[in-house]
């Protein structure tokens, strides 16, 4: 097997162990006597801890990758461990709700600390072992592996939590990261060449890369407005009942994240086309998503704007990444991946808050700004590629 098939499997299991907790922080919380604000703090504090130490794991993995990954991963597995034991010591009464939410918190945000070690050293590694010419479609891979998990993920965790209970997603997810970073001590292998000379430093504000980071923020913020409001639209406009609004938006949301999978895992790396030609097209499909979404009145034309804002996530954000790092040169892979990853965070933290303060002022808000900043993004695109020099 390839080393990027390895490391395809090494970040789907990752992600696989994260997105198994989706379906059952919530109703979690509330068994702990948890408030609704409280539990939404532990997604914020995670994307925290992404955002500041990402490019500290990048900047390290310069220096060997596969360290860096084990250590990212067994650290990942600790913090659900003790956020499963913390949650069941609450569960049976022994940490009242006042200090369990701090206890809880902490494992998260130590589970954010060393998560961010992963992605950025994943897309470094992804740089080593792909030639320039086919760099877009080695990080298109990636995003398939993260996407797929994301769309497993789920679905298991409520399994296990039909079967065994809320606290049983928890120490699977321990488990299958214990089994992750065994998989990559004895299978996966070191990429960074010895004695490559890795870059001291790289300013976000470097002019190669600052406008990429730009538009890789602007993805990831409208995404995740869309994503924290989407449940609320789908029931405000078809005026549908709570489990009816499940239902529908679950099924669109499958749709959504199997457009983005198979645009990224097969169309991406069977047209070879450069991050440029994914962009000019990503873009345009992702305003039209968005656009689709303010008018539409019926389910299926909901669907349709989703399916059209999957496929053109799936087309810009792997142009993005393979964008960055062209950008750089061989010792600064991990050090951009690092950057690029902090980016995403950023957009993952400030997408909760102003999707749903936006979706407050009115419901369309959220789509609307989402397909203002590709057009701006689409605007400026020949500038940004002649600023960073590809």
């Amino acid at each position: 097997m390839s080393p990027l098939a390895l490391l395809f499997l090494t970040l789907f299991n990752s992600v696989l162990g994260l997105s198994i907790l989706f379906p059952i922080l919530g109703p979690l919380g509330r068994a702990l006597g948890l408030t609704e604000v409280q539990v939404g703090l532990f997604s914020t504090g995670y994307a925290l801890m992404q955002f500041l130490l990402s490019p500290y794991w990048g900047r390290r993995s310069e220096k060997g990758r596969k360290p860096v990954l084990l250590l990212g991963i067994l650290g990942f597995a600790a913090s659900f461990l003790l956020f499963g034991v913390f949650a069941l010591l609450g569960e049976r009464g022994l940490v009242p709700p006042g200090p369990l939410f701090f206890l809880l918190l902490l494992a998260r945000l130590l589970g954010g600390a060393f998560s961010s070690a992963t992605l950025p050293t994943a897309q470094a590694y992804v740089a080593d072992v792909t030639e320039r010419e086919n760099r877009t479609a080695g990080m298109a891979l990636l995003g398939a592996a993260f996407g797929l998990a994301v769309i497993l993920g789920p679905a298991l965790g409520a399994g296990l939590a039909a079967l065994f209970g809320l606290l049983a997603p928890v120490f699977f997810s321990a488990g299958i990261a214990l089994l992750n970073a065994l998989f990559v001590y004895l299978v996966l292998p070191e990429s960074k060449p010895r004695g490559q000379e890795a870059g001291a430093r790289l300013s976000p504000f470097d002019p190669r890369v600052f406008p990429l980071l730009l538009l890789g923020l602007a993805l990831n913020l409208s995404s995740v407005a869309l994503e924290q409001t989407i449940a609320f639209y789908f029931q405000d406009r078809l005026l549908l009942g709570g489990v009816e609004t499940a239902q529908k938006v679950g099924l669109a949301l499958v749709l959504y994240g199997v457009v983005a999978v198979f645009v990224q895992g097969v169309l991406v790396r069977k047209t070879g086309w450069p991050p440029r030609g994914l962009l000019s097209l990503g873009l345009p499909l992702g305003i039209l998503g968005f656009v689709l979404l303010v008018y539409a009145k019926t389910f299926w034309a909901l669907a349709l704007g989703l399916a059209l804002q999957g496929a053109g996530q799936g087309l810009a954000l792997p142009g993005v990444t393979a964008a960055l790092s062209l950008a750089v040169g061989e010792g600064e892979q991990g050090l951009v991946a690092g950057l690029n990853s902090s980016a995403q965070a950023l957009g993952r933290m400030l997408g909760p808050i102003v999707g749903t303060g936006l979706y407050r002022l009115a419901p369309e808000g959220p789509y609307v700004l989402g397909a203002s900043l590709l057009l701006l993004a689409l605007l400026f695109l020949p500038a940004l590629f002649r600023r960073a020099r590809l």
